[in-house]
């Protein structure tokens, strides 16, 4: 139970990366300003989380169960949460998808919309009408760089964060109405357990569907690459709870927040040029003409990119 003063923040996807960090980070805040839900859909893997808590976890940290996929499941979790009051709610819980798009069912692809679209899209539903007779609020999105520019063999995934970016635009102006404020937080390549596995089990799969140069490309040219990009300038989820502290902390918060500025360039392609042509042609050549000029150009940028730079790429300010 929040304190006097306390903000309450409900953070989905707690049971390890991002939305582990995220609420430990806010659960030991120096001055006890929030008591943070941390929701996972299996309390029995909340034992990284609790040890991570430490003594946080009773008094500024509780659990809750929440499966963002069940309408159910969401709405219990909210009347469990005392007088359904949640000042702010963090929208973490989303799953990845890789790899030829022909080898990929439809029934795939619905189960990655209903995690990282619907499921944010559940919550918010559920929060917004008691935020709007406060008054007040905050709804935080994990989205990602991957929501403002297509990667390629990431067209599912890709495509439910234009999804989310496109809802949330549009949600943000009606929400100022009523003193709601809505962001999104837009990280790169981000070291965790999740994005190692998956990385290490696509390249062990086979590919039915897909032809044998449309595989050969994603193995041995694309997933190089992005091990390369990952290596090069990606960040910890500690970066990325650290970043998402500063928003929920900001007098001003931004809709948008790249937490990486290594990025902006690549971002700042698809806006360049209306047609399209500009960063799609470039991402080719990266990826098809250019690849060993890119693996030496990430090898370079590797070895400058100290830890005080990366330091100095999470701020949204």
């Amino acid at each position: 139970m929040a304190n006097s003063g306390q903000k309450v923040v409900l953070i989905t996807g707690c049971s390890s990366g991002i939305g582990l960090r995220i609420a430990v980070i806010l659960a030991k805040d120096e001055k006890s300003r929030y008591h943070v839900i941390a929701t996972m859909r299996d309390l029995k893997k909340k034992d990284k989380l609790v040890e991570a808590a430490g003594d946080a976890y009773g008094k500024t940290l509780t659990l809750l169960p929440l499966d963002v996929c069940s309408d159910e499941s969401v709405r219990q979790c909210v009347n469990n949460v005392k007088d359904r009051h949640i000042d702010i709610l963090i929208n973490n819980a989303g799953v990845g998808l890789l790899g030829p798009v022909e080898s990929i069912s439809i029934e795939e692809m619905k189960k990655v919309f209903e995690t990282n679209f619907f499921g944010v899209v559940r919550m918010i539903k559920e929060v917004m009408p008691d935020m709007k007779k406060r008054r007040s609020g905050h709804i935080i999105v994990m989205s990602s760089v991957m929501g403002l520019q297509g990667v390629v063999f990431n067209d599912v995934y890709t495509a439910s964060k234009f999804a989310m970016e496109g809802f949330c635009e549009s949600l943000a102006v009606q929400l100022m109405k009523f003193n709601i404020r809505l962001s999104m937080i837009e990280p790169g390549p981000v070291h965790t357990e999740f994005e190692t596995k998956m990385m290490e089990d696509v390249a062990k799969m086979e590919y039915p569907g897909a032809d044998a140069d449309t595989v050969r490309y994603f193995k041995d040219v694309y997933l190089p690459s992005s091990i390369d990009i990952f290596e090069a300038m990606g960040q910890t989820p500690d970066d990325i709870a650290k970043c998402t502290k500063k928003v929920i902390e900001s007098n001003n918060p931004r809709f948008r927040n790249l937490t990486n500025n290594l990025y902006t360039p690549i971002v700042a392609l698809k806006y360049a040029d209306e047609t399209g042509g500009l960063s799609v042609n470039t991402f080719y050549n990266l990826l098809f003409n250019f690849g060993p000029l890119m693996h030496i150009t990430m090898s370079i940028l590797k070895c400058l990119t100290c830890s005080c730079l990366r330091r100095r790429t999470i701020s949204p300010n």
